[in-house]
């Protein structure tokens, strides 16, 4: 038989390519034993059953291959939520929180926010707000019916009203005349050209990522719609690669003659537009 600590440290060993194989390690064990992951570190001496072993080495083999522990365990913590995730979504990082954290910001300025989070993938965003600001009316859309099973799923382990559309972008919103103060976008940022020789395509899902020749496609496209969509004074809150701020800011300049702002995430890079409807004129 093999003792907690033990698997532990093979697993280690046996990741030793990952950048976080430690957790990983660990969060597999837990996911494996249906146990905490302080139970690990409080029971190394604990033995393992036969099928744990099985069970465990099965889902390193699966992490050794480069396939994510989110989609490994099915969920991924976001915020201060956990949210089920498949391939079918995008996996929600830790840089698109600095979005999330700016809306609920905006939208405590507002009596009743009525917000939008096009492209809602796993619903992070919009489950998470919705989640924060219990008095908003919350709209979500997705091209992807698989995409919006998931986020409703999201939506109703963690109690919270959301009108999921399916379309594209916020076409699905423009045709029942709906109107927002505020809207959250993490749209597809990377250039097609680029996408080959990243990590991340090569598990999850290419039209949750492909942002077309220059990476800004759908957020190009999405621009054109707002003028129908959003109210005037309405905040706009968009995640762009760290790269796209200048392209960015003249795209928001040209199509709504709005000056824009860009915040960082925590490694320091650009990556949040933020505009207000109406703010050039």
């Amino acid at each position: 038989m093999t003792i907690i600590g033990a698997a532990l440290q093979a697993a280690y060993r046996r990741l030793a390519g990952c950048d976080s194989a430690g957790l990983d390690a660990q969060v597999l064990l837990a996911y494996a034993l249906d146990a905490e992951r302080v139970y690990l570190l409080a029971n190394g001496t604990i033995e393992l059953t036969g099928e744990q072993q099985r069970c465990y080495a099965e889902l390193i083999n699966r992490r050794a291959a480069g396939e994510p522990v989110a989609y490994i365990i099915g969920s991924k913590s976001f915020y201060d939520l956990e949210l089920a995730v498949t391939p079918e979504v995008l996996i929600p990082r830790p840089e698109t929180e600095l979005l999330l954290e700016e809306a609920l910001r905006l939208a405590a300025l507002t009596p009743v926010c009525h917000a939008a989070d096009i492209g809602t993938g796993s619903g992070a965003l919009a489950v998470t707000f919705a989640k924060h600001m219990p008095g908003s009316q919350v709209y979500a859309t997705d091209i992807s019916e698989m995409a919006l099973r998931i986020a409703r799923k999201n939506a109703k382990r963690h109690g919270v009203c959301i009108e999921f559309l399916q379309g594209d972008l916020a076409q699905p919103l423009v045709e029942r005349g709906v109107s927002v103060d505020l809207l959250m976008a993490n749209l597809p940022y990377i250039a097609t050209e680029e996408l080959d020789g990243l990590a991340v395509s090569k598990y999850e899902p290419a039209i949750a990522l492909d942002g077309g020749d220059d990476g800004l496609a759908c957020i190009r496209r999405m621009l054109g719609q707002l003028p129908q969509l959003c109210r005037e004074g309405a905040w706009v809150l968009l995640e762009i690669g760290a790269d796209q701020a200048d392209k960015a800011r003249r795209l928001v300049g040209e199509t709504l003659n709005a000056p824009c702002d860009v915040l960082q995430d925590y490694a320091g890079l650009d990556r949040i537009v933020r505009f207000q409807i109406g703010a050039g004129v």
